[in-house]
């Protein structure tokens, strides 16, 4: 990166306390940054910025991308994102404990859905739009979206304290489908709430299914995380293992 160095950069960082994320010591160099990527990393005397900040020994990292957030809403409302950025969190991942915005339309709205949508007209009926009002007023952080199984669930099922059946499963299978098709990145559930706590593994499997298919991800608030935390791990590698699908355990 530092070969063929440009005479000018867009931005230029100068004295800072370089930490580059891969765990090696940090080094004291500069940045030089055009058109939104880094065209330089060292010693960068030679080249000019049309604006340079002078770090002063401060540190200088990538951005952090905090895995586990409900941000989904908060994308949308204030697209500053100040809460985050001010952090240094450049990426958020939404979509987590079995709750997102999409896909969804349901004048009731269950807890712990109602930590992100206050209101139906939070709600998007498919994913592409949500994705689609996040591309239009674009918030200040990267953000990559998770299909909640909770929220597949609202929406296909009549009564969410009992399994779902064959039937509802196909829907909710085929708004995975086109979710992830959308750019969905995977699907989360949390299994751990009332509107998926009557969910059998089997279900989450079969669902699980359609993000191997994808190449995505499954992340879990697990079933339980006290006494019965053992139990709830073998639920959780079980749903990987018989899924073919990575997981994550949040907690």
């Amino acid at each position: 990166m530092t070969e063929n160095k440009p005479q000018h950069a867009d931005l230029v960082i100068r004295s800072a306390r370089l930490i580059d994320g891969t765990g090696s010591p940090s080094t004291q160099g500069d940045v030089a940054i055009s058109n939104d990527r880094i065209v330089a990393v060292g010693p960068l005397g030679k080249i000019a910025g049309s604006y340079e900040i002078e770090a002063n020994g401060k540190a200088l990292a990538p951005g952090f991308i905090d895995v586990h957030t409900h941000d989904d809403r908060a994308l949308l409302s204030d697209p500053t994102m100040a809460c985050k950025a001010s952090q240094g969190v450049t990426t958020v991942i939404t979509g987590n404990c079995g709750i997102s915005l999409a896909p969804l339309s349901s004048e009731s709205i269950p807890p712990p859905l109602d930590l992100i949508a206050d209101r139906p007209e939070s709600l998007f009926t498919d994913f592409a739009t949500y994705l689609n009002a996040l591309d239009t007023d674009p918030p200040a952080v990267n953000a990559a979206a998770q299909v909640g199984h909770s929220t597949l669930r609202v929406g296909a099922l009549d009564n969410l304290e009992r399994a779902a059946t064959d039937k509802e499963i196909k829907r909710m299978r085929n708004q995975l489908d086109q979710a992830l098709e959308d750019g969905a990145i995977g699907m989360s559930t949390g299994l751990y709430y009332e509107p998926a706590s009557a969910a059998p593994t089997e279900e989450v499997i079969e669902l699980a299914k359609s993000v191997n298919e994808a190449g995505g991800i499954h992340t879990t608030h697990m079933r339980n995380e006290g006494d019965h935390i053992a139990t709830s791990l073998v639920e959780s590698f079980r749903i990987g293992r018989e899924a073919d699908v990575p997981i994550v355990i949040s907690h």
